[in-house]
């Protein structure tokens, strides 16, 4: 067991919600989890969530420190970072390491990675990747257990929220349109809305609160919902944050849950009796096939099947390992799969990670990689698909009208189309930049675009080029 004292932290880092920086000698007196993560990283977005968890449980006995560590070029911007981080409502401290510089003295290997300091300053225990929940609770604890009670600190730790605007939506995600309604899953809020092309908001499914109820649509509640699917009076919703796939009755605005147990796991295949009884790991996005729904998790790095008649999920493609490689079934691996479209047999999958396209067909379960390479090889050129590159694209949407498949370049803030049956990708020329896009949908020649970042829903003509904001609940 490791008990080297923690090193001060450098000077070049940048703090995101203090005022001052923070020094080691504030953290002394009490146990510290240091969690080294990236914003974009599912697991990493777990480890969060588990670790305010556990600084509620243990409560002022346990300090947490989060280091975010860029993997990508966007993320070293700190506004950018500070956006992302703001999805989740998280009070304690958070520091940017742009240059790597705390990660090298520590160590690290891999994201997330939690170091335990005890209250004397000295490194005790490291845990790599997500899950082990209960025995960092159980290590914490026992550290706990021997700390020796000190004076109070006279620099207490002073957090600032990183605080959004107050607008009508807070980092909306997924889309969906048909030919007379808009449906936005109001990521931040917690909710989704049915608006009408103009903006105008006409239903709020679920309360605005974080939840996991199903219901009429005032009393349900969703947990950060991702990725929605449209098909006639049904909208599927990837409830990421509850580890769920719900469903709304648009004729009547209930809500159910598909499948998902509110807790990450990887599901037992097979027919499915009890949807609350399977456990997902963090669905990011859904989409309909003519006899199945396809569920995309980040979180195990999986593509799932699940047969909406007879009720029975399996398994379609993907080993769990984070990875950008082609084969049959469990031997494709993917980055983080954050997107989906279908059209026939072939499903479309957007590996935001991995900075890839790939395609599956549903019958083999062959998958093959369109546009990307391996998980470190990300950048924004257009042209042939073996040299272009993209950077942590985060949704696709199928173009109704021509062979064209269009794609939200998250970390180039920019829409590009990927022109299918060979053809080349494309930037489409827009008038003002994007902000992390993470949604998309398009029909009768129009994208609809969820900015995230911006907070907004944009509407694309592509026929005259015109962009123009949707004023939604304004």
């Amino acid at each position: 067991m490791d008990q080297t004292i923690a090193p001060e932290f450098p000077q070049s880092l940048e703090w995101l919600n203090l005022a001052e920086p923070l020094r080691m000698a504030q953290l002394r007196g009490k146990v510290c989890a240091m969690a080294f993560i990236n914003a974009g990283s599912a697991w990493s977005q777990q480890r969060l969530g588990e670790l305010a968890h556990l600084r509620a449980r243990h409560g002022e006995r346990l300090n947490v420190v989060a280091v975010h560590v860029p993997r990508f070029d966007h993320e070293r911007d700190a506004r950018r970072v500070a956006k992302r981080l703001a999805r989740q409502k998280l009070d304690f401290p958070i520091v940017h390491d742009p240059d790597w510089t705390l990660w090298q003295q520590y160590g690290i290997e891999a994201w997330p990675t939690v170091v335990l300091i005890d209250g004397e300053g000295r490194i005790r225990e490291r845990w790599v990747g997500d899950g082990q929940v209960r025995e960092l609770d159980a290590a914490v604890a026992a550290l706990n257990d021997a700390v020796v009670p000190r004076s109070r600190n006279a620099a207490p730790i002073d957090v600032r929220p990183m605080r959004e605007p107050l607008l009508p939506l807070r980092f909306p995600v997924g889309i969906a349109v048909n030919a007379n309604y808009l449906y936005v899953a109001d990521s931040g809020h917690h909710r989704v809305l049915e608006c009408d092309h103009g903006g105008r908001v006409l239903r709020q499914f679920g309360s605005g609160g974080p939840g996991f109820i199903d219901g009429p649509m005032e009393l349900s509640a969703f947990n950060r919902p991702q990725g929605i699917c449209l098909q006639r009076d049904m909208l599927y919703v990837a409830d990421s944050g509850n580890h769920a796939v719900r469903r709304i009755q648009l004729r009547t605005g209930d809500i159910d849950t598909v499948c998902g147990a509110g807790r990450p796991g990887r599901p037992v295949e097979g027919v499915i009796t009890d949807p609350r009884a399977v456990a997902l790991d963090q669905p990011r996005a859904v989409a309909l096939g003519a006899d199945a729904m396809y569920i995309a998790t980040a979180g195990d790095n999986c593509i799932w099947m699940y047969d909406l008649g007879k009720q029975e999920l399996r398994l379609l493609a993907g080993s769990g390992a984070l990875g950008v490689a082609d084969g049959n079934g469990t031997r494709a691996q993917f980055a983080q799969p954050v997107g989906l479209a279908t059209v026939q047999q072939v499903l479309y999958v957007c590996d935001g990670a991995g900075s890839a396209i790939r395609s599956a067909n549903v019958r083999s379960a062959q998958v093959t990689t369109l546009v990307g390479e391996n998980a470190w090889n990300f950048g924004n050129a257009d042209g042939v698909r073996v040299e272009a590159r993209l950077q942590q694209p985060q949704a696709i949407a199928l173009d109704p009208d021509s062979p064209v498949l269009w794609i939200a370049d998250s970390g180039n803030d920019a829409l590009r189309t990927l022109r299918l049956g060979g053809g080349e990708l494309a930037t489409w020329p827009l008038p003002q930049p994007l902000h992390a896009p993470s949604g998309l949908a398009v029909a009768d020649r129009v994208v609809w675009i969820a900015d995230t970042d911006a907070h907004a829903v944009l509407r694309l003509d592509t026929q005259n080029g015109t962009l123009r904001h949707v004023p939604i609940g304004e």
